[in-house]
């Protein structure tokens, strides 16, 4: 299940990253569970909200949980694809080596 970040973090410059999650919504509560590498051998963040699938309240809830695991403001985070599937793309905004290690120690909990 554990698998290096790397492979679903993608770096873009020195000021962003991109973030592959699959995000299961009505999940009874909110929080990171951990990498896990798809069939496809792709490697994403699992999350999970309490908030449904409805009207974007999932996904509000994901941007909110990332932002505060990333340790950035919400408005860092943006979803660049994915609205209504459950893996999506996410863009960060700041230093790309904080954010990573932010996100491993919340995965790790």
């Amino acid at each position: 299940m554990t698998q290096a970040p790397g492979a679903a973090l993608r770096r873009q410059d020195a000021y962003h990253v991109r973030l592959t999650v699959r995000l299961t919504p009505n999940g009874g509560r909110d929080a990171i569970d951990g990498w896990d590498t798809g069939s496809d051998g792709a490697c994403y963040l699992k999350v999970r909200v309490s908030e449904p699938p409805d009207k974007g309240k999932a996904n509000k809830a994901l941007l909110a949980l990332i932002a505060k695991a990333a340790g950035v403001p919400k408005s860092a985070v943006s979803l660049l694809s994915g609205d209504t599937q459950r893996k999506k793309i996410l863009r960060i905004e700041g230093d790309p080596e904080d954010i990573m290690f932010k996100l491993e120690s919340a995965a790790a909990q």
